[in-house]
């Protein structure tokens, strides 16, 4: 049984761990190419875009996959719509792995928004004067009009421009600490957080240190999942769902 993985999530690399290695089983992990130096999960690895949904079909027929598992960022819209497409084409069961958003507590302060542009235009009304923007390096263009505004931007690569006029670039990559997101946001002031829902604990610690500072959240809402497709939260129900269709 051929397993396609698409992957660039931690539980995408964990899910290859799980199933490499199991009798009967090859397991092939796709990566988009888009971060520099990315963590290689176990089995073969391919590197690169398909070439629109078209390409994906092409490519399940081609290596004869029979199972084609979504685990791609939560927000990777377009590669979730391609798989959705392709996998209809090729007539291949297609799983959906998203791990659940973000849920607000007692003491949040979350202003939730549909995209980075009403992001943008939140901020430009005046909510905050020195933002954390941990939206990833993709679409940045959305906050450059903004020239009143200082911004710290963290990424794992460095972005490219347009960027903002006032802006430090911070290049880490998680799991982040919580005393870390504390000391972050003391030392550079900041008094407005923008990010997107991307659920999980590695990245999680600013929410907390963002609520214990009594700043806003500006949360951009993660699209669907293509409708008709199964979604589990987890690792252990992805395995699951592959085991069941041996």
């Amino acid at each position: 049984m051929h397993v396609l993985i698409l992957g660039g999530t931690t539980e995408a690399r964990r899910l290859a761990e799980r199933l490499h290695g199991e009798p009967g089983r090859r397991v092939t992990s796709s990566l988009a190419g888009r971060v520099a130096s990315p963590r290689l999960p176990p089995g073969e690895v391919r590197v690169g875009g398909f070439g629109g949904a078209a390409g994906l079909a092409g490519w399940l027929c081609a290596h004869r996959v029979d199972l084609l598992i979504d685990a791609t960022h939560p927000f990777a819209r377009t590669m979730s719509f391609h798989a959705a497409a392709a996998a209809a084409t090729a007539h291949v069961p297609l799983l959906a792995l998203r791990r659940p958003g973000w849920v607000a507590g007692p003491g949040d302060d979350w202003r939730p928004v549909p995209s980075l542009a009403a992001a943008a235009e939140l901020l430009g009304e005046g909510l905050g004067s020195r933002v954390f923007l941990t939206t990833g390096r993709m679409g940045l263009a959305a906050f450059a009009p903004l020239a009143s505004t200082w911004f710290l931007l963290r990424s794992v690569d460095a972005p490219e421009p347009p960027l903002p006029p006032r802006a430090e670039v911070l290049l880490d990559r998680g799991p982040f600490s919580l005393d870390g997101e504390r000391a972050l946001l003391r030392r550079h002031r900041i008094d407005a957080l923008v990010t997107k829902d991307s659920g999980g604990a590695a990245t999680a610690p600013k929410l907390t240190a963002a609520r214990e500072a009594g700043i806003p959240v500006v949360l951009v809402r993660r699209p669907p999942v293509p409708e008709g497709v199964p979604v589990v939260p987890g690792v252990a129900e992805a395995v699951e769902w592959v085991r069941e269709r041996r």
